[in-house]
């Protein structure tokens, strides 16, 4: 199970720029801080709910978060036109491999909106509309969204159940959603910051890239 920005596209940057400008652009929301680990929900959804909480006194209505997230996606689309996205090196690869692997079953569990995460993986050459994937969309909590891409992966395969599941993800929410489900995890990180805080959160494996995709297989079977 697969987390998308940072992890199979190297968007956060990109992302975390142009999701709160777009704050600012259709709510007026400023000083927004961009440290997703201190929000109750790392997600889309969960940020605009804190935010509109706390700003607003309610919860943003359907209106409002359709016309954040096509103003999002515009920013995101100017983003990629002006500096193209791209994928973690070895990401189609590795996803090409797995989905052709006897055994496993592959998933993504994103806290981007559809719409966002969708187009994201568009634009880095990672359109893989057959893998089940679950988006904020459907739950604020990252937990839940990891549940859902798991009941959603489950459907498409004979007996509907695994032996183990891994969450391959580069925040510590991510580290932290996974072991508060029982999965196992694996980082992805190429500095030392990272990386450290990473296995501080009990990342086994911490990986800059899927290139060397034996030594990842070893990690996943461990």
């Amino acid at each position: 199970m697969f987390d998308i920005d940072g992890t199979l596209t190297q968007t956060y940057d990109a992302d975390t720029q142009c999701f709160i400008r777009a704050l600012t652009d259709v709510f007026g929301f400023a000083d927004v801080d961009p440290d997703w680990s201190t929000y109750p929900h790392s997600s889309d959804s969960g940020v605009l709910e804190v935010l509109f909480q706390a700003r607003r006194g309610r919860s943003p209505n359907p209106e409002e978060i359709a016309e954040m997230q096509r103003h999002f996606v515009a920013l995101l689309a100017a983003s990629a036109d002006a500096e193209p996205f791209t994928p973690v090196p070895g990401a189609r690869d590795l996803l090409c491999h797995l989905l052709g692997e006897p055994g496993f079953a592959v998933s993504m569990a994103s806290g981007a909106w559809e719409c966002s995460g969708r187009f994201k993986l568009a634009a880095a050459g990672l359109a893989f509309p057959q893998i089940p994937a679950a988006f904020s969309d459907a739950a604020h909590a990252r937990e839940n969204i990891m549940q859902i891409s798991l009941e959603r992966v489950a459907r498409t395969c004979v007996g509907g159940s695994f032996e183990s599941t891994t969450y391959i993800g580069d925040g510590v929410w991510d580290a932290r959603a996974a072991r508060n489900l029982g999965f196992r995890f694996i980082g992805r990180a190429n500095e030392a910051a990272g990386i450290g805080r990473l296995h501080a959160e009990g990342a086994g494996h911490v990986f800059a890239d899927y290139l060397d995709r034996d030594a990842f297989m070893a990690a996943l079977l461990a």
